[in-house]
């Protein structure tokens, strides 16, 4: 038995990662870790994190805004136009004069300040919401972790109290081979017999190495969720009968729901927001915005290539500046903007169903959630006294068969029904976690597998 320990110590792993060396991992400090290196968890962050500068890009709409120009352009052809030879004392002709100068160069700026834009105020009041919704996102995402790092471990908590059953029942079959051999050996058992025992116990060592195999893949598939290398390694504790049923009976004791608790609902109601800020930005679109603006501008104007204040050089220095008031009033863009409104209430109604829907479903799966922690705790509680009544059938027909009183076949049939019994236990308590952990989510309590 000591050796078969030592091999399933040896098969979990042997390191040491970021303080875990081989100390047994408990589920707050997987849930824990998990919300630090989760990779997706960490995208969900920088979008919140982008969201703070969305909310800057849309909040520079309403400041001040200055901008500066440049250019120098040289007029290969300048334009010329017709004019009345009268102005010249030729009034029976026409005289084509070209008007400016071969070069030009302009250096100003200009600033405006936005004073109603309606469009503008309303997308400063959606950006703030979309913020907001970039945290119920990552809220959600961890939840996401939480419940997927609680589901994996507990199925490991599972194949963990199989792996150790399985090794029981080899030892038990070892012991029997051993006293069967020797029975053989003094011919008092027969060679069948042996076989029987050896084939027995050569199925119960595959079926170990299959729960060896699928331990390895869940603590894979674990360490993937919870952002951890795979190189790394850890042990569970084992599972409690008695925690299982002192929780359920907590859970049992629940009231009904609080959709206003659960993150999905969260994130559609603010969905909801949103699309009636989209709604009112349409709308805006329909108001008169007025801004105030304000240019100044430094111009050169020459003959010559070379600029210079010289007036041998015939160019002319000036400034130039305006300030004013812009109004721009909307009146017909073709119905398009009404289109987006209508479109716009659409979605809300799509929204209003989806919210509809959702809160049938959470409700259900809380209903459907409670039905089976019932259900697998009155399971645990059958499974358990079935595997007591199956494991004392077999040590009697043990006992019986070493006396002579019992045959090999009732041996084996009581070793299989024990194998049997212990198998549908676990898999009860495995079945009741997942329905306790269906419940916590339904309640919007994840985050309470924290403490």
């Amino acid at each position: 038995m000591k050796r078969l320990k030592l091999t399933l110590i040896l098969l979990m792993g042997i390191g040491v990662y970021n303080g875990y060396a081989q100390t047994q991992l408990t589920l707050q400090e997987a849930l824990k870790f998990a919300l630090n290196n989760n990779k997706q968890l960490a995208k969900t962050k920088m979008d919140e994190e982008m969201s703070k500068y969305k909310i800057q890009e849309v909040r520079s709409q309403a400041l001040p805004q200055l901008n500066g120009n440049a250019s120098y352009t040289d007029n290969l052809m300048l334009q010329k136009s017709l004019i009345p030879g009268a102005v010249f004392g030729k009034p029976d002709s026409s005289i084509l004069v070209a008007f400016g100068v071969k070069y030009n160069a302009t250096v100003g700026a200009e600033l405006s300040q936005q004073i109603y834009n309606q469009s503008v105020f309303t997308g400063l009041k959606a950006a703030k919401a979309g913020t907001e919704y970039y945290v119920l996102q990552t809220e959600q995402s961890a939840e996401n972790v939480i419940y997927n790092v609680s589901q994996i471990y507990y199925q490991l908590l599972v194949t963990q109290e199989k792996i150790i059953t399985i090794n029981g029942n080899i030892e038990k079959l070892t012991q029997l081979v051993s006293a069967t051999k020797s029975q053989f050996d003094n011919g008092l058992a027969k060679k069948i017999d042996l076989d029987r025992i050896k084939v027995n116990l050569i199925n119960n060592m595959t079926q170990r190495t299959q729960l060896l195999n699928q331990y390895a893949t869940q603590t894979n598939n674990l360490k993937r969720v919870m952002g951890m290398p795979l190189q790394s390694s850890f042990l569970l504790p084992p599972a409690s009968l008695k925690d299982i049923e002192t929780k359920a009976a907590g859970v049992l004791q629940y009231d009904d729901i609080n959709l206003a608790n659960r993150t999905e609902y969260k994130l559609l109601k603010k969905q909801e927001e949103l699309q009636l800020f989209q709604k009112k930005a349409y709308q805006a679109d329909n108001y008169p915005s007025l801004s105030l603006f304000g240019r100044y501008s430094y111009n050169g104007m020459s003959q010559q290539f070379a600029f210079s204040k010289d007036p041998s050089n015939s160019t002319s220095w000036f400034g130039a500046s305006a300030i004013g008031i812009s109004l721009k009033v909307p009146i017909f863009d073709g119905f398009g903007r009404r289109s987006k409104v209508s479109q716009a209430n659409v979605t809300l109604r799509q929204i209003g169903k989806q919210l509809e829907d959702t809160e049938l479903a959470l409700n259900t799966d809380y209903e459907n959630a409670k039905l089976m922690v019932r259900s697998n705790l009155s399971t645990i509680t059958t499974q358990k006294e079935n595997m007591d009544l199956a494991n004392e059938v077999y040590y009697s027909t043990q006992n019986n068969y070493k006396l002579g009183l019992a045959g090999l076949t009732d041996l084996l049939n009581a070793e299989t029904s024990l194998a049997d019994a212990q198998n549908s236990y676990n898999e009860a308590l495995l079945q009741y976690k997942l329905a306790e952990l269906e419940i916590i989510k339904s309640k919007g309590s994840l985050k309470d597998l924290l403490n």
